[in-house]
């Protein structure tokens, strides 16, 4: 394989690139800005699915899944949400060719049909903490693409969680980023730094937006992971309220959490080196002894 590499401080862009061609873990599709992930890619996926999943479990979170399509009303109740997105967005128009009353976006993100449903869930205090995560795919418009770190459409995960105070919402963002520093740490083998994001860099529509980066074999920052406290801003566009123990009327605190297939570029980028591709034991698909 080496010979066909490109050797790192010579291109590093371009040795990415045929690690990823030679080693067989995705390659183009006809959709620009999209990929095919082969079964040797995606077999990495699994393998970070397994150990995410585990760990969401043994926290007290269980899987759901929500719908692909959102009205575009509900992106524009919440006004920091719908403008931090809106140049990302794929909306159809047409269905079974008729133009729809009403324009339906190719999930993103899944606040707001999550925030939708939740105001229906929530009634009382105990009906908190609703901790729920779903595994699926977002699409995102994006101009410039590189596999696995930044395509059109990729998979991830999205945990979505509500809370009856603010400090246990706060307490819940940061034990999501010690759950993804523990996964990339023990399982990916790649060392992280845990931060908060700048306020021109934070989720749109969060209060705070805390990250895991991690150093790439050429000195590149890669952001890996992210958790965000949504406050009670995503509550309050969806009316996600509870009773609390004095029967009155509270919003609930809200949070969001994603980690997505740019692992699978993390761990090729920290680890893969000029001879190709090198991979952490625990998540190797194909184990040599």
């Amino acid at each position: 394989m080496a010979d066909k590499i490109t050797p790192q401080n010579e291109d590093y862009s371009r040795w990415y690139l045929d690690v990823i061609r030679e080693a067989e873990l995705s390659e183009a599709s006809p959709v620009r800005g999209s990929m095919v992930i082969r079964p040797y890619g995606y077999a990495l996926w699994e393998g970070i699915q397994s150990g995410l999943d585990r760990r969401f479990k043994e926290t007290g979170h269980v899987n759901a899944y929500f719908p692909l399509f959102i009205p575009m009303s509900f992106l524009q109740k919440e006004a920091e949400h719908v403008e931090g997105f809106a140049p990302e967005l794929a909306v159809v128009t047409i269905g079974g060719g008729q133009t729809l009353e009403e324009p339906l976006v190719v999930r993103p993100t899944s606040e707001t049909i999550i925030g939708h449903t939740y105001a229906k869930w929530i009634q009382s205090y105990r009906d908190l903490p609703l901790l729920i995560n779903q595994w699926a795919n977002v699409v995102r418009w994006e101009m410039r693409t590189r596999p696995f770190l930044r395509t059109m459409e990729f998979l991830w995960q999205e945990g979505h969680t509500a809370h009856e105070t603010e400090k246990e919402a706060r307490e819940e963002t940061l034990r999501m980023l010690d759950v993804y520093a523990d996964f990339a740490e023990n399982d990916a083998a790649i060392p992280v730094i845990k931060g908060v994001k700048s306020d021109r860099e934070k989720f749109a529509g969060a209060v705070d937006s805390y990250t895991i980066e991690a150093m790439m074999g050429n000195g590149w920052a890669l952001q890996m992971g992210t958790s965000h406290y949504l406050g009670t801003k995503f509550a309050k566009a969806f009316n996600i309220s509870f009773l609390d123990r004095n029967n009155i009327s509270q919003l609930c605190h809200t949070t969001s959490w994603g980690v997505s297939t740019r692992m699978v570029g993390a761990m090729i980028m920290a680890h893969g080196d000029d001879q190709g591709l090198r991979l952490p034991p625990v998540l190797a698909p194909i184990q040599v002894v």
